[in-house]
């Protein structure tokens, strides 16, 4: 990380499909981006800007940045200092589950508003960061849920449903399977767009149309997931990087800091600790003990 830079990506077993993090930034820029996860990002100090729906929004000290799943999102430095934050990221599964016990949303729930101003909320989350720190499992899946309700209660709605309708976004979405296919080794614009019988900017407008993404960028961010799922299996970052396609490993190293926060190594360790506290809490009673 750069000087005076430093963040942490884990996940803490007790609170399965969800990822933590915590960060202070200075210079970090977040390429543009979708996660698989909800991100409720909680500012502590300072003022991070990001583009989102069609323009810039900011969050500062007291407020929460929320981006629902698969939504395209940048991130950087609103003022000189940075930001410090600590932020969640829900899985889908993990939200619906929490939206169907406590609200009466119904259907597919998510943010309608991407900033929202709420101390409390972000004393929750720093709340539940603190809490995975201790290793407290019922501090942290109680804090999770209890924050969790109360965005949703104050700043929740049903997301809208994607249909391919349209010839152009079935194209987008034949295009998509092919990259996923071809992650290692994609086709160009062109012989990608020739195979589906369209035009490079016929195919381009069609897939930044579905996915918020050009076809080159949704494939770094892709790339990027893959990895991520490789390194959580263990795998060396080199390996992954040469699976999904990158060039080398400082080629992974740059793309995954942009998006993740934390270069792959790190990211790895952390999964590793995870891994490591899961197996103890499968041992036997006696074999764990033999194993202190």
């Amino acid at each position: 990380m750069r000087h005076g830079e430093r963040a942490r990506h884990w996940r803490f077993a007790a609170l399965p499909g969800v990822d933590l993090l915590r960060a202070r930034y200075i210079r970090q820029t977040f390429v543009r981006h979708t996660h698989e996860q909800f991100v409720i990002a909680a500012i502590y100090d300072g003022v991070e800007v990001f583009h989102h729906g069609g323009g810039d929004v900011s969050a500062a000290a007291g407020e929460l940045a929320l981006v629902n799943p698969d939504t395209p999102h940048t991130g950087r430095a609103g003022v000189p200092q940075g930001w410090r934050y600590g932020a969640v990221y829900p899985s889908p599964e993990v939200v619906a589950g929490i939206a169907a016990e406590t609200t009466t949303l119904r259907g597919t729930p998510g943010f309608v508003r991407p900033v929202m101003g709420d101390p409390y909320a972000v004393e929750l989350v720093r709340r539940v960061l603190r809490a995975a720190d201790d290793g407290d499992a019922l501090a942290a899946d109680t804090l999770l849920r209890v924050a969790v309700t109360r965005l949703l209660r104050l700043n929740g709605g049903t997301l809208p449903r994607r249909e391919v309708r349209s010839a152009g976004s079935k194209v987008a979405a034949r295009a998509r399977e092919v990259l996923e296919d071809r992650m290692a080794d994609p086709p160009s614009l062109e012989a990608l767009a020739e195979s589906l019988a369209s035009s490079p900017f016929a195919l381009l407008r069609a897939f930044r149309d579905a996915y918020g993404l050009p076809p080159h960028a949704w494939l770094t961010d892709a790339r990027v997931r893959r990895a991520r799922l490789l390194l959580d299996a263990g795998t060396a970052p080199a390996e992954a990087a040469a699976a999904v396609g990158f060039t080398d490993q400082p080629h992974l190293n740059r793309h995954f800091t942009r998006i993740v926060g934390v270069p792959p190594g790190a990211y790895q360790r952390e999964r590793k600790n995870v891994q490591d506290a899961r197996r103890r809490l499968l041992l036997p009673s006696g074999a764990w003990q033999n194993n202190l």
